[in-house]
């Protein structure tokens, strides 16, 4: 069996997944709704400032993390940033459970 190969299957396996699906539907949903579309960039754009710092080891400024959570809670009053944020959680939950599959069978030489 080439790796290559099951690498390929894998691929059009989460393709036809239904959390690559719904992810993919829910995306195009919010192509057609730019005003949520950009709120949900700006909170994702804050959201990515305060984890960079915080990698880092800066120091979190309060008002940069009241501002996110205060975009955040805006969004989640509305269904579709609601379920964009809980489809793309799903989403990243998968990628992540086969990545994790992947490096724990190479463990043993990556020590």
């Amino acid at each position: 069996m080439n790796v290559y190969d099951t690498a390929n299957r894998l691929a059009q396996e989460i393709r036809a997944s239904s959390e690559y699906l719904d992810y993919k539907r829910i995306k195009e949903e919010l192509d057609r709704n730019p005003d949520v579309k950009a709120k949900i960039r700006e909170f994702e754009e804050k959201r990515y400032s305060v984890q960079l710092e915080a990698l880092k080891g800066e120091e979190q400024e309060k008002t940069k993390l009241e501002e996110m959570q205060k975009i955040y809670a805006e969004l989640i009053k509305n269904n579709l940033a609601k379920s964009y944020f809980e489809i793309e959680l799903k989403f990243n939950v998968l990628l992540a459970d086969v990545n994790k599959i992947i490096a724990e069978s190479v463990q043993d030489v990556i020590k």
